[in-house]
């Protein structure tokens, strides 16, 4: 699909940032002396911000933007430099895109040889970003143990635990049907056809303590790991399936607050531009201390 899409001359630009308090979606930001668009994503292509600009430097124009390719956006980003990729993935945090950001930050490992900047620098600053009470002691003293923020480890402190225990074991499951993992799924099961269908990350269950009243029941259920799981084209595959053929009538994504985590949405999304249909998505992201931090419906009724 085409739509219209913010250009920026940058011979014509001198960075005054007229502009940018004018894009409401917050897509703008003057960036090593040049106005830049960090977020395709956000850009409603209305040109709010045209009017604002005293040389003439943004018009619009008319191309391909559909289905949104972050790895595109990616490798057309990296020659503009390390402050622009980290206001872009910055920018998608902000709104709560975890599974474009974590493609962003694959495509960039993946190229890793081809960048002119460390790219610890640009992970380490994009994943603490707005979270500088939670970084581990290791980056307060200045070194990084590396690897997944995901893995991080931390304590979980809960007060009465002891107090709850009773309730806890008297909760009874709201599993209707096995299998549940995504490998083992059949698309075309009994249980699938008209169901609503909950998408959970692993970790969802056992971080939540209400998870079964609160959200699997009245659902099939359908678990994955977009970081460990191998093999994860077949649940685009199935998942387009139970769309298209079993006919689920809404699909619910439950995430970690990971980053890793944000690829279970990217499958479904991949699937919904494959399926013949088009279901109603709900997405849901879980701290690691069990809460939802955001509810919101992706695609709506």
């Amino acid at each position: 699909m085409k739509r219209d899409i913010l250009k920026i001359d940058e011979d014509l630009c001198n960075g005054c940032g007229n502009c940018v308090p004018n894009c409401h979606e917050g897509a703008l930001q003057v960036i090593d002396g040049k106005v830049r668009l960090v977020s395709e994503l956000m850009c409603d292509g209305l040109g709010a911000c045209i009017g604002y600009c005293p040389h003439d430097a943004i018009t619009i124009e008319h191309r391909e933007a559909e289905p949104y390719n972050e790895a595109r956006v990616m490798e057309n980003m990296i020659s503009k430099g390390k402050n622009t990729i980290i206001a872009h993935l910055k920018h998608l945090k902000d709104h709560g895109e975890t599974g474009y950001l974590q493609e962003g930050v694959g495509y960039l490992r993946s190229h890793s040889g081809e960048l002119g900047f460390d790219l610890f620098e640009v992970t380490d600053e994009v994943h603490n970003y707005g979270r500088a009470d939670q970084r581990p002691a290791s980056h307060a003293n200045g070194h990084s143990g590396g690897g997944c923020p995901g893995s991080a480890e931390r304590t979980i402190d809960r007060p009465g635990r002891e107090q709850s225990m009773a309730a806890s074991f008297a909760q009874p499951s709201e599993l209707r049907q096995w299998p549940v993992q995504m490998h083992l799924l059949n698309p075309n099961a009994p249980y699938l056809r008209g169901a609503d269908l909950l998408l959970a990350a692993d970790c969802v269950a056992f971080s939540m303590g209400n998870f079964h009243s609160g959200y699997l029941r009245g659902k099939a259920l359908a678990i994955a790991c977009p970081k460990l799981d191998h093999g994860t084209d077949i649940y685009v595959e199935k998942l387009t399936a139970m769309i298209d053929s079993a006919r689920v009538n809404t699909i619910t994504v439950m995430m970690m607050e990971v980053p890793c985590c944000g690829g279970l949405l990217q499958m479904v999304m991949r699937a919904m531009a494959n399926a013949a249909r088009k279901v109603p998505v709900k997405q849901l992201i879980i701290s690691i201390s069990g809460e939802v931090l955001t509810e919101e419906w992706v695609i709506a009724n």
